[in-house]
């Protein structure tokens, strides 16, 4: 655990007691501040109560009297489309409102860090796809190399529950916008983006609040070394923004697109090969073509930023190009299930928006493909130049009619559930295809999370006999 500083005998309050929740909690109360707790579900104040926290709703008139912090789970609106009552009261009465992700870069870096030879390192990670994979990937490279890491954050354990980190140590942190958006203290050593694509667009009223919560992981701490993919305007913008100049190499450009001219610090990946430029030379090449954990061009993206943070943590090319090839991949995002007769099943369910769905689509040449689900803004149109390699569409989801409508004249069998998804098109797949799950859509009107859908489909790959919900 990584307690909390500079609250001590303070009162401090904490809405949404899931993983976070009670994780600063729990890490307040180490560094010596009074915690009341909330929780609009029964069994997160349960939970809470059990560890012996005191509850009080926190939406009532009074209930933030003396109160001089409150600490919100990510998931829980502060602004758009409302904001939660208590986080209104929050407002009105002058507290200042913050997450676990505020808590922890204001209380990292105390105890014995003066005396390290090496003091620990963040690496924080964010964009709209693969922000998962560079992070695990990166983590992997990392503990390959001999150096001690740590993975937290939107994936892993919360950033609170960490063991304080040894003398040299990189802790690696997945940041999801919502944790972007309102952390009060944002200061990695080294900041990922990948790329962006229309997700939450309700919560950020849009995507220019959306590229703004992005924005602030740069902007708010000012990270030694910014890592960031170009291929979409508002990164190009955001490379511009951060440089001093086209030679600046605090800031390491990347693409997998496009190949990325002029004096500065890139790092590309073209025709399944990565390329590492420096002051308009080559430093270092590696073929990405057969690394089973990393298939298709939207995981070579990743492979650059997970490559190029690497970089700007001091790692050599051939310590870095051993963890790329024995990277065993993520589950649920591109995760290579079976090969059976000549068929690959392949697990993208993290695959919820469009252009994650349309990059899966774009790694295999003939997709037996199971989408749908509860659609997000932004509709398909970005998939369309990559239908032509859907043998045929298998939809599934409450509303698999209405989704179908829009792949147009695309092959297609309205299945609405999984099971029957998987039975057909395993059945009408040829040698040489693959059965590839990649919803372009949310799990939420059948599954509670991408990874039980995930899971569901997994199982009945292998024969299992799985609970769908």
């Amino acid at each position: 655990m990584i307690p909390v500083t500079g609250f001590v005998g303070e009162t401090v309050a904490v809405l949404g007691l899931g993983r976070s929740g009670l994780s600063a909690a729990r890490a307040l109360r180490a560094g010596g501040a009074e915690v009341i707790a909330w929780d609009d579900g029964e069994a997160g104040r349960a939970a809470a109560e059990a560890e012996g926290f005191v509850l009080r709703d926190l939406s009532k008139q009074g209930a933030l009297d003396a109160v001089t912090w409150l600490v919100t789970s990510p998931g829980i609106p502060h602004l758009y489309p409302a904001p939660h009552p208590a986080i209104a009261n929050a407002l009105r009465a002058g507290v200042p409102v913050d997450n676990d992700i505020g808590l922890f870069f204001r209380s990292l870096g105390q105890g014995t860090w003066s005396e390290m030879e090496q003091p620990p390192r963040v690496v924080a990670i964010t964009g709209s796809n693969g922000k998962s994979t560079t992070s695990a990937l990166l983590h992997h490279i990392l503990t390959e190399a001999g150096r001690p890491a740590e993975l937290a954050g939107n994936i892993g354990r919360g950033v609170l529950d960490l063991d304080p980190p040894e003398d040299g140590a990189v802790i690696v942190l997945e940041l999801s916008s919502y944790q972007t958006e309102l952390a009060r203290s944002l200061t990695p050593d080294v900041a990922v983006f990948t790329n962006l694509s229309p997700d939450h667009l309700d919560r950020h009223y849009g995507m220019g609040g959306y590229f703004a919560a992005k924005r602030r992981l740069f902007a708010e701490g000012g990270p030694d070394r910014a890592v960031i993919g170009v291929d979409d305007l508002e990164g190009l913008f955001l490379a511009g923004q951060l440089a001093e100049g086209a030679a600046d190499d605090r800031v390491i450009r990347i693409s997998n697109t496009q190949k990325l001219g002029g004096p500065g610090w890139t790092v590309t990946a073209r025709k399944g090969f990565l390329s590492e430029m420096r002051k308009g030379r080559q430093v270092a090449s590696i073929d990405l073509r057969k690394i089973a954990g990393l298939p298709g061009a939207h995981n070579h993206q990743n492979a650059c930023a997970a490559y190029a943070a690497a970089r700007a943590l001091g790692l050599g090319p051939r310590d870095i190009e051993k963890g790329l090839h024995n990277y065993p991949g993520l589950p649920h995002r591109s995760q290579v299930i079976a090969q059976r007769d000549g068929l690959t099943f392949v697990n993208d369910s993290k695959a919820t928006n469009a252009d994650a769905a349309a990059q899966a689509l774009a790694a295999f040449p003939k997709v037996r493909w199971i989408c749908g689900g509860l659609q997000k803004e932004g509709g398909l149109d970005v998939l369309r130049p990559h239908l032509g390699h859907v043998v045929k569409a298998y939809v599934i989801g409450r509303e698999a009619a209405a989704f179908g409508l829009q792949l147009g004249d695309v092959p297609q069998d309205i299945c609405g559930d999984m099971e029957t998804a998987v039975v057909r098109a395993s059945a009408e797949a040829q040698p040489g295809e693959v059965v590839l799950l990649a919803p372009a859509a949310a799990s939420f009107d059948q599954y509670d999370s991408f990874e039980r859908r995930g899971a569901h489909f997994t199982a009945l790959v292998l024969g299992e006999t799985p609970q769908a919900e």
